[in-house]
């Protein structure tokens, strides 16, 4: 049995509401600037949370210490599975998340 396509919740245009993963040329810009903080970061943690952070100007584990959970979590690309990762490294530096 064939799979049904997923449905569209933008509207009826199956592009990319992101400003910058919809154009190729933005998307490449922001994965020069991922690169350059990826090992800053546990190994795991996507693309888009790198590209959140990177925006945020969060760009080493020790700038996480400034801001609560909620706040990172708030922030476009940051989901569940990289707040996990990021707050088991800070963890393991003895570091936590701001209060």
């Amino acid at each position: 049995m064939a799979r049904k396509p997923k449905a569209n919740l933008t509207g009826g245009s199956s592009e990319s509401l992101c400003p910058i993963t919809a154009q190729s040329r933005l998307r490449l810009a922001a994965d020069r600037q991922t690169d350059s903080i990826k090992d800053n970061f546990p190994a795991g943690v996507a693309k888009p949370a790198l590209r959140a952070l990177h925006a945020a100007g969060l760009t080493t584990l020790d700038y996480l210490t400034r801001v609560s959970e909620a706040e990172l979590a708030a922030l476009h690309g940051m989901g569940p599975k990289a707040i996990g990762l990021l707050r088991a490294a800070l963890n393991a530096q003895g570091l936590r998340f701001r209060a």
